[in-house]
């Protein structure tokens, strides 16, 4: 199979809820994709069918050649899988966590010294490999799970949020750690609700209630967005925020640090609002111009086009 991941029309309900709703897709060798999506999108649900803890109600997908559903056993030969809450044992030692791990995958003891010593140096483990994991900080728990889940030297990664609530810093540790994993020719399937990480993978995948909005490169996602980004710059972001949410009624201000965005097919009118809007409230604007869409702008426009609600009626 020439696909790393195939889904076709992959559907997963829990009664009457719909969790994965006909997901067809495909990820290729070498990649990294992401899967965008806010919690309660399906972004876990998928990852558990994807692994094989989980079978479809209907439709079908194959990892790395294998069946999901038929041959869910050789699927977990050639993936590791990190959950959103990773199996670590806090009261063993780095070093215990991850020879547990090995044994676990059937790793000869032959093979893991030399492996492992590798992945603490390519982890930056290594002055901590004594350290009980109960001790370590959130990032450095983060990275020593991922150690644990490619101790067999996987073909396909899966990644369940790994960098949830981790400082800054530690995500950009993460990240350089999962692209020098490229080299290696692994394949990463990786879910995050962050959305300045989509933009390091090299194809993404939007999901809402279960359904792909859009899938291409972090560019090519951009370009769904009907319509152009206002930044509006102000000492007064969230009062500014609230103000043109108030006064148009919807939900598409979107709020980034000292900055506001508002996404409007009609971008000279609509500055010229807000503008006018500003004033008689006696908010200072320190800057108003079009920007480029990040891509919450764009999942929030292409959510709103699905639902029926046209660009210049959001801010």
């Amino acid at each position: 199979m020439k696909e790393a991941i195939r889904l076709e029309h992959l559907t997963k309900q829990f009664g009457a809820v719909t969790a994965i709703d006909g997901l067809t897709l495909s990820v290729e060798h070498g990649e990294i994709f992401g899967i965008v999506g806010p919690d309660g999108s399906g972004k876990s649900t998928l990852m558990r069918l994807l692994t094989g803890i989980m079978d479809p109600t209907s439709g079908d997908a194959w990892v790395n050649g294998h069946h999901v559903a038929t041959h869910s056993e050789a699927v977990k030969e050639d993936i590791g899988y990190m959950s959103q809450r990773f199996g670590l044992y806090e009261d063993l030692t780095v070093m215990e966590n991850i020879r547990f791990y090995a044994d676990i995958y059937g790793v000869s003891r032959r093979e893991w010294r030399d492996r492992i010593e590798r992945l603490l140096a390519f982890s930056d483990l290594t002055p901590f490999k004594k350290r009980m994991a109960g001790n370590l900080s959130g990032g450095m728990k983060q990275k020593l799970g991922l150690v644990c889940a490619l101790i067999h030297t996987p073909k396909i990664l899966f990644l369940d949020e790994p960098t949830n609530g981790v400082d800054p810093l530690s995500r950009r540790e993460f990240w350089r750690i999962l692209e020098q994993l490229l080299q290696q020719n692994v394949t990463i399937f990786v879910s995050t609700a962050y959305l300045d990480e989509a933009e390091r993978c090299h194809r993404i995948g939007l999901l809402h209630h279960g359904q792909l909005l859009g899938v291409g490169t972090p560019h090519e996602v951009k370009r769904l967005m009907r319509g152009a980004v206002i930044q509006i710059r102000t000492n007064e972001p969230r009062e500014v925020f609230h103000l043109l949410r108030a006064k148009q009624g919807t939900q598409a201000a979107n709020l980034f640090g000292d900055r506001v965005h508002v996404v409007s097919e009609q971008p000279q009118a609509m500055m010229e609002e807000i503008r006018k809007t500003l004033d008689a409230a006696g908010i200072s604007n320190l800057g108003l111009r079009v920007a480029e869409p990040s891509l919450e702008d764009v999942f929030i426009s292409v959510l709103a086009e699905k639902q029926g609600v046209a660009p210049d009626d959001q801010p």
